[in-house]
């Protein structure tokens, strides 16, 4: 009998669940991430929209994984990666920064829209399997404390608090610092873009060993041109890591810094 009785109280609570969601679907139906109209399920695109996105896929350079318009091999490196090789080892993107994706990430850091994190989160997911199954902790690039409680939130933090979460690996948000207030990149050319974050982040001493002799995978919202998780991926070199991959949402190609 209690077995019984323990049955029906979970099918009764499935029951309560299915049709809150459903009441909820009602009252708040799902919009298209990017546009606003509706669409059939919540944080996906209306077909308008997916159509614009430009993902990033094979072939690509291996180490900074910008696509190439042809397959030249799976060790063939990009210019960049072979001209200024990086500190980290492999950095992946979901797509291509502008448009669509463009709209996401403002949306998320200064619209309030932390919801579309756990869809954007997903999409990274996918995009950047091999290192998230290489790596032992998951780490968001972190805000000065100042730009922190003018924003509220970390967006970085809120992809990587979502992406350990799914694919339960350590999630570490405080094990490395931004030290220094620094400018916000927007605008800045390449060269005042690296002198902006240079020495400007630190693994906190007393999360070292969280970093010390493991693989780290670094999360940032767009990777532009790549000074930021550089300077991120030195502080965490420093510290002790033994590997440092990066992964973000967007990705800037081209000579457009505006972003």
């Amino acid at each position: 009998m209690k077995t019984i009785g323990k049955n029906i109280r979970t099918s009764l609570g499935g029951l309560a669940r299915s049709a809150a969601r459903e009441l909820f679907g009602v009252l708040f139906p799902p919009v298209c991430a990017g546009c606003d109209k509706h669409v059939a399920e919540p944080g996906s695109l209306c077909g308008t929209c997916w159509s614009k996105v430009r993902f990033i896929e094979k072939p690509y350079c291996p180490v900074l994984g910008i696509p190439f318009s042809h397959d030249l091999g799976a060790e063939i490196h990009s210019a960049e990666a072979i001209a200024d090789p990086p500190p980290f080892t492999r950095a992946r993107s979901v797509a291509v920064y502008d448009g669509v994706i463009r709209d996401m990430v403002y949306r998320l850091k200064y619209n309030d829209r932390t919801d579309l994190s756990r869809w954007m989160a997903g999409w990274m997911a996918r995009a950047g399997r091999e290192l998230i199954d290489d790596c032992d902790v998951i780490i968001p690039v972190p805000l000065h404390a100042h730009r922190f409680w003018m924003r509220r939130f970390n967006q970085s933090a809120e992809l990587a608090r979502y992406l350990a979460g799914t694919s339960k690996k350590s999630f570490e948000p405080e094990a490395l610092q931004r030290i220094r207030r620094t400018r916000q990149q927007v605008g800045l050319g390449l060269n005042d873009r690296l002198a902006n974050v240079r020495g400007a982040f630190k693994a906190s001493s007393s999360q070292e060993i969280k970093v010390r002799g493991r693989n780290v995978l670094l999360i940032d919202d767009v990777y532009t041109t790549g000074a930021t998780v550089k300077a991120a991926t030195r502080a965490l070199k420093r510290a002790g890591a033994k590997n440092v991959d990066v992964l973000t949402f967007g990705r800037v190609l081209g000579d457009e810094l505006s972003v």
